[in-house]
């Protein structure tokens, strides 16, 4: 089978609020195996950032202290090939290395799915995958601007804090965010070019038929004259 990859990026500091949310009423990702180089890291490679059944109730600020924190950079890490930099084992190479490295395998990996789309462009993100797939939704794409995490009021301090715990998400939202805007200028100017053409065509085909007409109601007159004249 022919698979095609798909996905869609969100803001990094509303995905990390959203992720901060959805934990806090108590959501855990204890079934995610986490496997890369066919086996699943060990407890002191990835440990956990709480103790009991799951980390409901935890403040934003617990949240972003825990250094191991998978919210951090999920987007980059998810996209990206994990056994580039030793799977989950920090110690395989230098940390500016591994995060270059990470970021890097992200973007291309991004770059050559069959689509990508952003959360923030609903419609956008619609006309591109109905252009890409040549497939029509039946209704239009909504775009919520009210989510749980914009109802998440923080300082300029906690954003700022929020964006260097990210900060390799919100390098790659940038990248993905400039090709999505690329792509879909790209693909409005494209779709102008074709019906610029197609009533092009239409034109010339209607001068033709209209050319083809005139000799016949000319020939059409001649007949009627000639028969008239005859009869007189």
């Amino acid at each position: 089978r022919n698979f095609y990859y798909i996905t869609m990026l969100r803001d990094p500091v509303s995905r990390y609020l959203s992720e901060w949310k959805h934990v806090q009423r108590g959501a855990t990702w204890k079934t995610s195996l986490h496997m890369c180089d066919g086996r699943s890291p060990t407890p002191d490679e990835l440990p956990t950032c709480y103790e009991g059944d799951d980390w409901s109730g935890v403040s934003l600020q617990e949240f972003m202290d825990c250094s191991y924190n998978l919210a951090n950079n999920r987007q980059v890490r998810m996209l990206a090939d994990l056994s580039l930099v030793g799977c989950y084992n920090l110690t395989f190479m230098n940390e500016s290395e591994r995060n270059t490295i990470l970021l890097q395998s992200a973007k291309n990996n991004l770059k050559n799915m069959a689509f990508f789309g952003l959360t923030e462009f609903q419609r956008k993100t619609q006309y591109l995958f109905e252009r890409t797939f040549n497939l029509k939704f039946i209704s239009p794409f909504t775009q919520f601007n009210v989510t749980r995490a914009s109802n998440v009021d923080i300082g300029e301090d906690v954003r700022q804090r929020i964006e260097d715990l990210n900060f390799l998400d919100v390098q790659l939202y940038d990248y993905a965010k400039d090709l999505f805007l690329q792509r879909f200028q790209y693909s409005k100017q494209e779709e102008h070019q074709k019906n610029r053409l197609k009533r092009r065509e239409e034109r010339r085909l209607l001068r033709e038929q209209r050319v083809h007409q005139w000799p016949r109601e000319e020939a059409a007159e001649v007949v009627v004259t000639e028969d008239y004249n005859s009869q007189v």
